[in-house]
């Protein structure tokens, strides 16, 4: 794979993966959305599919790393770290694009949402967003662009993400994810999107599960950069975590990998 096919199949599959996935909750959360209160079961299969459709769409290009955490496992597994650069790159930007146009698709609910008194003057927590004690600048759609805890322990949401981003990854190494430099195959990715999904089911509940460090801080900075109304702040406090979590989980998971499998 070249650094341009990289390049390219990052930006697209990490776009289609946060288009489909925070589509999804914005189609659950916010006003005058067919989907709303849909629930938490809807949320975490519909991530999964965004998965999967990504996975498909771009695994032959870039091999559809589409998460950091993926890459830094692959690159301690094989050794090769020359094309990390490039995969973060790539998924930084797709991310914020697909942030970018899910804000798009769903103009119109993001403006009744944020306009209506109801939402505006309710207590966030009412919202299923964050705790305003704990986060006094996060605003009632942040969970839309990125995660949050619910119960805000510093330790157990980072040992959360570690936890969870050791499921995915290990489970991607043991696949063979690009053992033939042509990514996941049909059945590969929908290996993936279900161990997506059986995450965020079993382990979603305290953090959201980020468990990928570039679906989390390219639409955290997409929100602080759109113009929203009554949006609040982008928690910047807990940024860190969905970030460095996923990250160590990865090389965690590589480890495992290179001492029990390799």
């Amino acid at each position: 794979m070249s650094s341009s096919d990289i390049f390219i199949g990052e930006i697209i599959g990490t776009a289609v993966l946060i288009l489909l996935g925070g589509g999804v909750v914005a189609a659950v959360v916010l006003k005058r959305s067919k989907a709303q209160n849909a629930g938490w079961l809807a949320i975490t299969f519909g991530w999964g599919f965004a998965v999967m459709t990504a996975v498909y769409m771009t695994g032959t290009l870039s091999g559809a790393h589409l998460n950091p955490a993926v890459t830094v496992g692959i690159a301690l597994k094989d050794g090769d770290w020359s094309n990390v650069p490039v995969y973060f790159a790539g998924q930084m930007l797709g991310a914020m694009l697909g942030a970018f146009l899910v804000w798009i698709a769903y103009y119109g609910q993001f403006q009744a949402h944020l306009t209506d008194p109801e939402i505006v003057s309710a207590p966030p927590h009412e919202e299923g967003m964050v705790d305003q004690k704990a986060a006094p600048n996060a605003g009632p759609v942040l969970g839309v662009f990125s995660t949050g805890p619910e119960v805000r322990v510093v330790w157990q949401n980072l040992a959360t993400e570690i936890i969870g981003t050791v499921v995915l990854v290990l489970a991607v190494l043991t696949q063979g994810l690009n053992d033939s430099g042509k990514g996941l195959g049909v059945i590969g990715a929908l290996i993936t999107a279900f161990v997506v999904v059986s995450i965020g089911l079993s382990l979603g509940g305290p953090t959201g599960y980020a468990i990928n460090p570039a679906r989390d801080l390219g639409p955290r900075i997409v929100h602080a950069l759109l113009p929203l109304p009554n949006k609040g702040g982008s928690d910047w406090g807990y940024a860190w975590i969905p970030v460095v979590g996923p990250l160590v989980g990865g090389a965690i998971a590589a480890g495992i990998y290179n001492i029990a499998f390799a």
